[in-house]
């Protein structure tokens, strides 16, 4: 049993780095993007779906759904951080860095709120994937993907330094997560409960060579 996290397919906002509106659906790269990832899990024993209910990721989701025979489940604790005021701006027009340590966009979310949300999600996410006889797929987002790698997984490069993982600004530059990326956490059993240790970090190997695959950082989130 493991656990399948996956970024949304590409957008217009991405594309033309504008913070997005929830309502944003995919380009056409991005649905071409989405259906060949769902090419790439044909063989793998996925059972279940859990997605953010953002029409980006939602579409994402759909093409899995439809190449795997299985339902999409949705979950607004999945969705990006909520930037309010600002969504649907272009970021040259911008005079904020949306991801400083102390910035909290108007009509939006503090880091505080979003990773609380993200931590909510977790735990359900844990628990729909115990016991499953088989892999659940998450598709969320960029910035919820950057929050679990810092808080609640291992990444292959990281060594147990003992450090307590908190909540708050993050810790570093958001994680380039390209579009429709694969990361996979497998769960690593100990005597203080459960972790989750990634095998597969933010891949994109069935995107065609020379596709853009988002890898510029988070952009047009």
């Amino acid at each position: 049993m493991a656990i399948y996290l996956i970024r949304h397919g590409e957008t217009a906002g991405n594309r033309d780095r504008i913070v997005q509106v929830p309502q944003t659906p995919l380009s056409t790269e991005g649905l071409e993007q989405a259906e060949r990832l769902a090419d790439r899990l044909v063989d793998h024993p996925v059972r279940r779906i859990l997605a953010s209910d953002l029409a980006r990721a939602h579409m994402t989701a759909g093409a899995i759904s439809r190449k795997l025979g299985l339902e999409v489940e949705s979950d607004a604790l999945l969705q990006e951080r909520n930037f309010g005021d600002l969504r649907g701006t272009p970021y040259d027009e911008l005079e904020e860095d949306l991801f400083g340590p102390k910035f909290s966009p108007p009509g939006g979310e503090t880091w505080e709120e979003f990773h609380r949300r993200v931590d909510s999600a977790w735990e359900r996410v844990c628990a729909l994937a115990s016991g499953l006889e088989g892999h659940l797929a998450v598709v969320t987002h960029g910035l919820v993907l950057h929050s679990l790698a810092e808080r609640h997984l291992s990444l292959p490069s990281e060594t147990d330094t003992g450090t307590e993982r908190g909540a708050g600004a993050p810790s570093s530059a958001p994680r380039a997560i390209g579009n429709t990326a694969l990361s996979i956490a497998e769960e690593c059993p100990g005597e203080n409960g459960s972790s989750w240790r990634v095998v597969l970090d933010s891949c994109t190997a069935h995107l065609a060579p020379g596709t853009p695959d988002g890898r510029r950082g988070i952009t047009g989130i």
